[in-house]
């Protein structure tokens, strides 16, 4: 399978916004939108990011079909990776890729990342991509009603 990033387009919205009101994605990722259904909410998120010249959002491609996102926020002290992958690809090496593509796009380090502490799927993703551990917190997570613990995870090198 060929994974590849690319500039997210306005035909790649709508394969976002159906990954998100995924039920078992949001359980699994925790820390998501209030309301995943929320279109207007979805629509604003992703204008936003699109306007910033700080963000760099790509489209995640398996063999030139879109199946995800991923994404680098924040300050330069603190840049934030990010990314989210079809439930359908999950366990395929596909988010590992992205995410080494993502990261060599992005020359800033340290990165930091963060994961629900269940989230075994993600934290290997990280871990593979040489994300280590450096902090154990709790938030609220949106998807579950409830406060969880929580990773985050840096990149140095």
């Amino acid at each position: 399978m060929d994974i590849a990033l690319r500039k997210v387009h306005d035909s790649d919205l709508p394969v976002f916004f159906r990954q998100m009101v995924d039920p078992e994605s949001n359980h699994v990722a925790a820390f998501t939108a209030k309301d995943p259904t929320d279109h207007a909410a979805f629509d604003a998120h992703w204008a936003r990011i699109r306007a910033a010249d700080e963000i760099r959002a790509r489209a995640v491609l398996a063999d030139g079909d879109v199946i995800g996102s991923a994404a680098v926020y924040g300050p330069p002290e603190k840049r934030e990776v990010t990314y989210w992958i079809d439930r359908a690809y999950w366990g395929r090496g596909v988010a590992t890729a992205a995410l080494r593509a993502l990261l060599a796009e992005e020359p800033v380090r340290p990165l930091y990342a963060r994961a629900a502490a269940d989230n075994a799927g993600s934290l290997r993703v990280l871990e593979k991509c040489g994300f280590r551990v450096t902090e154990r917190t709790r938030g609220f997570a949106q998807a579950r009603g409830e406060e969880i613990d929580e990773l985050v995870l840096t990149l140095t090198g």
